[in-house]
Parts: structure tokens; C-alpha cells; sequence
């Protein structure tokens, strides 16, 4: 097969490969990808320069260990976004040697021995200053390029998310559902819509069945187990609701992503950015000419507990984060890790009293706050929580973290905005008075003890949303003027000049 013409930048102008799949995908046959692609789906390797970080960070999860061997060679990945990703360091280093390693997903300095065991899955916590600031980079320099380029994807399987509690978005997921699986389509497209809506009346899947038998075996049903475990099933994803409908479908793809496009059926629209009443025209150009898309930072967090300890001695939250390290003193242990692609907020929650929080950045204590909280927020999620706590609106290409204290109990305090190449560390002090308790996007909700504290770092895996034509800066003013009412005021009036007769 010939190889796919490049552009100027080093992208293929389509991308309509198919890849050939392992046999125990083959209940998975619609998917346009395979389970081993989908295990690599970003892996980088750097230099090994500055490859410290701390014992606490580095310990990673208990999850199973993969071997890799020697002569193993590295397959594709799944997600588009990283195979872009890969095509634009090819074309880097035909220009410049070395700009980047070769692609793996571990550092070297992770490894144990050459054909040691290998995590099956690392976190962006765990990369240096440098590999994290090389990773963010290649992200922000892809999302620029794919403003000013249309993806041609290979569409077979759609996925549909909607509110499956609200009568008239089902019957709007009826309604796209029938028009992907009819006949007057081209492709044979496979839908898959959630479970709960299987046994449904509103929904009525027998009845659509009985219209055409074609449509049996073309209409099939996710799972949160089936997004989770095998994401690379559905090459397009369709969101039927509000800004809320969009944030779950990050919640389900909490590692690739498939390209979302998102119909405007909710209250606000930050990100759902096409009218429904033109569904049929937007969905067949987006399957026949291509799709922008922008690449929304998504943050990884990872909750850290505290270690017990055998001897009973008195322990800082401060010294232990920052301090001088002892040889194999692990004084924290992961226990879970989520991607979030608005905010993670650390608060007081069912205490009376106001809670205490240390905040760390890299190796430097930056302050302890005393508040009702402590809102780490995405550039995407700075129209929400973060904006009611006194946060900067910020542009969704800016590659920043912002810092906002809810409530803060100080006149000093204001928001702060930090590089994405920080890892920042939110913790409880051994010696606070009450626990405070975490939230991701408003999920997993989970009480952090003395000496527990939150990672929060920018993710290797950021959220792919569709775009309409056009400037996309000049869209997301729009959007806060028309959903804010940003700087909306009458306008004033000119003077009248006085003049002599």
C-alpha cells in the first residue's frame, strides 16, 4: 500500500488505515484498532537527564507488570491523536537529529535491568521536569496544526451518548440512531447506544429493529466496562445534551478518547458547539470531508495515602514532600488515578469548619491555605467551578494550571496560574484539625485523611473535541459573551457637541 500523502507539516492528510487485530478481539470486530495498539497509546522516551523525583511520586500502582522483550518492536498506536503525535516526531527528526527518543512508554530510569518487568501503564506524575515539559509540548504543537487541517477518519463504529433519564433526548438518540442505520447511508455504520435504553419505551429498540432486518447486529450497546477496557471499539463519538453530557464522555474515556462531537441540547454550551436541527448536514459533512478538532488539556490526579509507620513519631506533611529523602522510605502509596477535563477541588466538605491545605509545586512548598477549599482547574474548566470561586476566564489553547481558593480565610489570597509543567501536590497536614475531601469533575468523591494528599499533573491523554469551521478563538468569545454575558453593558452615549450660531 503506498504511503499516505503528506502535507507541509509532516501529517497525513487522511487517516483511513486499517489495522489488523488479535484474535481475542474478535467479538470486537467493528473496531477500527486492536487491544495491543491500544496498550501503547502514548509512549515516549527522553533523555535521562534530571531524573529525580521523589520516592513518594514514584511509587507506582498495584497494578500487573508487563515484560517487554529486547526484539519486541513497537506497534501503532490506536488514538489519532498520538498517531499524529508519532508522525510529527518522524518528521522531526528527518530535520534535526534527536529532538526526540524513541517512543516507548517508560522512562529509562524506570526500568529494572534492560529485560526487567515493566508497569503496564505510567503517569505523567511520574515523568521528569524535561520529559513532562517535551510531552505538553508535542500536544500544544499538534492541537495548533489541527486547527488549520480537516481529519478524514475512517467511521464505522458510533458511539452515542446522551441523558438517558430525559424523555426528549431519548427520543432525539431515536432519531439519529435510525438515520445511521438506514439504508441511504453509504456505510454500514455500527451504533452503539447505552445499555439502560435496550429495554427502554421511549427508545422502542424493537421497534426499530422490526423496520429493517439489516439494522440487527448493526445496533449494539456500551457499557462503562466496555469503554474502560476496550475504548478503541468506537471511532466516533456523538453527544446528544449539555456541557455535563460532555464531561461524562472524559469520564468514560479516561484514556483514549475517540473524536466527540457535541450537539447543543443542554442549558449552557461551552463545549457543544452544533445545532441538532442540522444533524444530518453536519454528521455527513464530518464523515465524508473531515473534522477539526481541538485538543483539550485534560489533568491526571492520582490520590496519594499516607504510609503508617511502625515507630510513633511525630510526621510533616512538608518535611516528608520536600525534605532530605531516606534510602527505600516510601512515605505514600497511589491509590487511584482519574483524567479530568475540568477541575479537581480539594474542600472541607460535611465539616463545619474551614479546612487546611498545604500546596506543593514540583519540589517547592508554595503555601498553606486556610479556606473552605482549593479549585485546580483546566483551562476548559475555567468557566466553571473555578470561575465561581474568582478564577480567570481562560482560552482553552492557553497550556496553563489555574489555582483558586474558595473562600479563603485571608484578604491576600488570589488566583494564580501556573505553567502545565508543574505537578502540583494538595495535601492534608498531619496536624489539621478536620480531613478535607476530593472530587474529580465533580465524581469519585473521597475523603483525604491527615497526610493524605492529591497529584495533580497535565495528562498524556487529551480530550478530542469536533470543532465547527473557522476561528476557533473568535468561537470561544462568542461563547462567553453569548453564555456569561461577558463585559455586557450599554453602550455609552457621545456627546453632543455645542455649537455657536
Amino acid at each position: 500500500m503506498p504511503e499516505p500523502e503528506k502535507n507541509n507539516i509532516g501529517l497525513p492528510i487522511t487517516a483511513q488505515t486499517e489495522r489488523p487485530r488479535p484474535a481475542h478481539e474478535e467479538s470486537y470486530d467493528e473496531s477500527s484498532t486492536s487491544e495491543s495498539e491500544y496498550q501503547h497509546a502514548l509512549e515516549v522516551i527522553f533523555d535521562a537527564e534530571n531524573l529525580h523525583r521523589r520516592k513518594s511520586s514514584m511509587n507506582g500502582l498495584d497494578t500487573p507488570r508487563l515484560t517487554r522483550k529486547k526484539e519486541q518492536k513497537r506497534t501503532d498506536t490506536a488514538c489519532f491523536v498520538h498517531q499524529l503525535l508519532e508522525n510529527e516526531r518522524k518528521a522531526k527528526r528527518a530535520v534535526q537529529n534527536g529532538a526526540l527518543n524513541d517512543i516507548a512508554e517508560y522512562r529509562k530510569g524506570d526500568k529494572e535491568g534492560e529485560d526487567g518487568p515493566l508497569d503496564a501503564e505510567k503517569h505523567s506524575r511520574l515523568l521528569t521536569k524535561k520529559q513532562l515539559s517535551d510531552m505538553t509540548w508535542g500536544v500544544r504543537e499538534l492541537s495548533k496544526k489541527l486547527g488549520s487541517l480537516r481529519l478524514k477518519l475512517k467511521v464505522k463504529a458510533v458511539f452515542i451518548l446522551t441523558k438517558a433519564h430525559d424523555e426528549d433526548l431519548i427520543g432525539y438518540t431515536r432519531e439519529i440512531t435510525g438515520w445511521l442505520l438506514s439504508k441511504e447511508r453509504n456505510t454500514p455504520y455500527i451504533v452503539y447506544v447505552q445499555d439502560i435504553l435496550k429495554h427502554n419505551h421511549k427508545f422502542d429498540a424493537a421497534g426499530l429493529l422490526k423496520q429493517d432486518p439489516s439494522y440487527e447486529g448493526r445496533l449494539k450497546y456500551w457499557t462503562n466496562e466496555l469503554c474502560k477496557k476496550h475504548p478503541q471499539t468506537f471511532d466516533f463519538a456523538i453527544s446528544l445534551g449539555g456541557d455535563g453530557t460532555v464531561l461524562y464522555a472524559s469520564w468514560l474515556f479516561q484514556r483514549i478518547v475517540p473524536p466527540v462531537l457535541s450537539f447543543a441540547l443542554g442549558s449552557l454550551g461551552f463545549l457543544t458547539k452544533f445545532d441538532f436541527e442540522e444533524y444530518q448536514e453536519t454528521l455527513t459533512t464530518a464523515f465524508l470531508e473531515g473534522v477539526t478538532v481541538s485538543l483539550r488539556l485534560r489533568f491526571e490526579g492520582t490520590i496519594m495515602r499516607s504510609s503508617k509507620r511502625k515507630e510513633d513519631t511525630k510526621r510533616d506533611l512538608v518535611e516528608e514532600l520536600i525534605g532530605e529523602e531516606c534510602d527505600n522510605n516510601h512515605t505514600h502509596k497511589p491509590e487511584t488515578t482519574h483524567n479530568i477535563l475540568n477541575e479537581v477541588v480539594v474542600d472541607r466538605g460535611p465539616n463545619a469548619t474551614m479546612s487546611s491545605i498545604e500546596i506543593f509545586g514540583d519540589d517547592e512548598h508554595f503555601t498553606t491555605v486556610q479556606a473552605d477549599g482549593v479549585c485546580v482547574a483546566t483551562p476548559t474548566g475555567s468557566t466553571a467551578y473555578n470561575l465561581a470561586a474568582g478564577g480567570s476566564l481562560c482560552h482553552p489553547e492557553n497550556p496553563v494550571i489555574l489555582v483558586s481558593a474558595i473562600c479563603a480565610h485571608t484578604l491576600s489570597f488570589r488566583p494564580i496560574i501556573l505553567p502545565d509543567t508543574v505537578v502540583l501536590r494538595i495535601g492534608v497536614p498531619y496536624d489539621a484539625r478536620t480531613s478535607s475531601w476530593a472530587s474529580f469533575d465533580g465524581r469519585e468523591r473521597v475523603e483525604l485523611c491527615a497526610g493524605d494528599y492529591v497529584t495533580i499533573s497535565a495528562s498524556r491523554y487529551p480530550f478530542a473535541n469536533v470543532m465547527p469551521q473557522g476561528r476557533r478563538s473568535e468561537d470561544w468569545v462568542k461563547s462567553i459573551s453569548r453564555t456569561l454575558q461577558w463585559n455586557s453593558r450599554q453602550r455609552q452615549k457621545s456627546f453632543k457637541e455645542w455649537a455657536d450660531k
